[in-house]
């Protein structure tokens, strides 16, 4: 056997229709052989808490071992994984290929799986998991639906957070009464006919169900950007990737909305172009995560292999034909947070190298994390350990001193930012996304 981490860590394909995957038993069995090599090891001690929750017990048991705990004791350690797939992509030596074929986050996913089968789905996790509902009615009355989930509303928030569990201290995403996909309909960008890559690349942006509904702007940046570059780009949105799915173990939803997005994207592929995803979580859903809940449709892996990061193809462009020349500097420099979905993509740090485009700015890079795991960070009970997590990430971006601050996932960038407020002589700083920045630098 080679020792671990010698070799590129593989995932094995989600075996979610076999009744093995929610047996009790074998569960268990799973939970009990994984959980004791993490046990033995412990050097994820300190990526998020559910591996303090799992030491903890087994330091309580008594003698030290694993077999001292209870499987009922197991599901606060489940429940602290946010999915971030740090301790698989980062740290662990002993995921796939390794004999020991650790994968916990994937474990993780299968015991919320098994619960959901089990006991069925908390009603509010599920509704606050519709981003296209929620998306569509915060829209058409966006003035109220800001105003009732505004941080600070002593009316509308301690209600929220006693009826529907959403921690009143967390800042929440806006709601925009015009959605990325009417905008770009609406006001198309002209494209840079002297750009070095004109007439050799052609693309379609997936909104995003964020960039949609909340926070247009991105894909707005992206657009000008892609333009800037002669790149022509339309934004398509057949819907929600799918992971606020995942997160709470409903796989089979998850696999409809793979099959169906794969389907409607179908056509552009086939016509040549890419798939450009405009936040991470979705990049890193339809290329990995699909493909291995769907193994045997093959527009799903068509999907996967031509999807991009937004910033991961703005370096291509750069690398393959050459960045369009009007970049100017930005006078402070940018501090940029490096997310963890983007990190898990195995693609290289491709939000700093963009930012690094820009002439004679500093980028100082931030590689820790936020604390927020998309709707985890947001919930009762969750919020203050998010916020603990965030602390150095939080830190770190303000020692750095830049004048802009951005991230790549643009609810962590929300949570870093929230975090400035508590540093005694910080400035209050707007995270932005960096395909924002460098929008900015160009002038657009």
């Amino acid at each position: 056997m080679r020792e671990g981490s010698l070799e590129a860590p593989t995932r094995h394909v989600i075996d979610w229709q076999n009744p093995d995957f929610i047996d009790a038993e074998k569960l268990d069995a799973e939970m009990r052989r994984q959980f004791d090599v993490c046990h033995g090891c412990r050097r994820c001690f300190n990526l998020c808490d559910s591996f303090p929750r799992l030491f903890d017990l087994v330091d309580a048991a008594g003698d030290d071992e694993l077999h001292g705990v209870k499987s009922a004791d197991f599901k606060p350690v489940v429940d602290a994984c946010t999915l971030c797939d740090m301790c698989f992509m980062t740290k662990c030596p002993y995921v796939p290929p390794h004999a020991f074929n650790i994968d916990f986050p994937h474990l993780m996913l299968r015991y919320r799986a098994a619960e959901r089968a089990k006991h069925g789905a908390d009603f509010f996790d599920e509704q606050l998991a519709e981003t296209d509902r929620n998306g569509t009615l915060g829209g058409a009355v966006p003035g109220l639906a800001n105003w009732a989930t505004k941080r600070g509303n002593g009316l509308t928030r301690p209600l929220m957070e006693k009826v529907a569990g959403i921690d009143q201290n967390a800042e929440l995403p806006k709601f925009t009464g015009k959605t990325l996909v009417a905008r770009a309909k609406e006001n198309p960008p002209a494209v840079n006919s002297a750009a070095p890559a004109f007439g050799k690349r052609d693309a379609v942006i997936f909104a995003t169900c964020f960039a949609n509904y909340n926070n247009p702007a991105i894909g707005e940046a992206a657009l000008k950007v892609l333009a800037k570059n002669g790149v022509k780009a339309e934004v398509v949105y057949p819907g929600c990737c799918g992971m606020p799915q995942l997160e709470q173990g409903d796989i089979a939803r998850v696999a409809e909305k793979a099959k169906s997005t794969a389907q409607a994207l179908k056509p552009y592929i086939a016509a040549g172009k890419d798939i450009v995803a405009l936040v991470p979580s979705c990049a890193l859903m339809m290329k990995f995560e699909w493909p291995l809940i769907v193994p045997d449709d093959p527009d799903v892996k068509a999907l996967a292999q031509a999807t991009f990061d937004i910033t991961e193809y703005v370096v291509a462009i750069a690398d393959g034909e050459g960045i369009a020349p009007g970049l100017e500097p930005l006078a402070g420099g940018v501090a940029v947070h490096l997310a963890c979905h983007a990190r898990a993509q195995n693609m290289g740090a491709m939000g700093a190298d963009m930012l690094r485009l820009i002439p004679d700015t500093d980028v100082a890079v931030v590689e820790r994390c936020s604390g927020h795991g998309g709707s985890w960070g947001v919930k009762k009970g969750n919020f203050e350990v998010a916020t603990k997590f965030a602390r150095t990430t939080v830190r770190r971006a303000a020692e750095t001193g830049k004048a802009y601050l951005a991230s790549e996932c643009p609810l962590a960038g929300k949570h870093i930012a929230q975090g400035f407020e508590s540093i005694e002589g910080a400035e209050k700083k707007e995270s932005l996304h960096p395909i924002q920045i460098l929008a900015k630098a160009y002038g657009l």
